[in-house]
């Protein structure tokens, strides 16, 4: 694989974070951590039940103090330190486990699980606590704090700079992705579109994977680091 690249888009799924002991989205029972995927991450499902959409992100919140990066993400975290050229993370994950490997030229474009979110006023605030539904915004003061997760239905985060970083792109790299989530599974086509070189990590064939110029399986642990390796001489 050339290496004379300047400028790497780099998504990530729920794969990376598997092997640090995250469940991934839709596990092969349909289901995330137990639950209908509909019952916890739509507006309808919010609004429907708010005790259990509160309860069910804040034990995943809870779940962040048990797991730790990986070395995926260590790795991308050392890209990220070290690339001189243009780099961009984006990950559909909502857990902390880039920025506490140390990356920092990272987008959440599905949200994050250590934030909340006003209904009100759009005030996003730190949180790492339980967030109980009617929390007081601290910046209105409307009882309107909400898990700052992108539920079905939502526009994801930063899709503006996401399309601008793609059509400059020379590598997008997508990892450890079901390749079956919009807007993020049609990346790979509008990377290719502006002329970019594309390349999949994943540990089984994605629904995207045909669209790949190339497509390496096995563990994320595994493969990220030896990709860095090879950007990085």
């Amino acid at each position: 694989m050339p290496t004379d690249f300047d400028s790497i888009v780099i998504l990530t799924g729920a794969g990376i974070s598997a092997e640090s002991g995250l469940a991934t989205f839709r596990g092969p029972d349909g289901l995330w951590e137990g639950h209908r995927v509909e019952d916890v991450c739509t507006p309808e499902a919010l609004a429907r039940n708010p005790a259990l959409v509160h309860r069910f992100y804040d034990e995943r919140r809870a779940k962040l103090a048990e797991v730790a990066p990986n070395p995926a993400h260590e790795a991308l975290a050392a890209l990220d330190r070290a690339w001189s050229g243009d780099l961009l993370i984006v990950t559909q994950n909502v857990d902390d486990l880039h920025e506490r490997a140390g990356a920092s030229r990272l987008l959440h474009m599905h949200g994050e699980l250590n934030s909340a979110l006003c209904a009100a006023c759009g005030k996003a605030v730190a949180w790492v606590d339980p967030l109980p539904p009617g929390s007081a915004c601290t910046g209105c003061g409307a009882p309107s704090l909400r898990p700052d997760i992108v539920f079905f239905g939502e526009m994801p985060y930063d899709m503006e700079r996401i399309e601008e970083a793609l059509a400059q792109a020379d590598l997008f790299v997508s990892i450890g992705t079901s390749g079956a989530v919009y807007p993020a599974a049609g990346f790979v086509q509008m990377a290719r579109h502006y002329g970019a070189r594309t390349l999949e990590l994943n540990l089984d064939p994605s629904a995207g994977s045909s669209y790949f110029e190339e497509s390496r399986l096995g563990p994320a642990s595994e493969l990220v680091p030896e990709l860095v390796r090879d950007l990085l001489g």
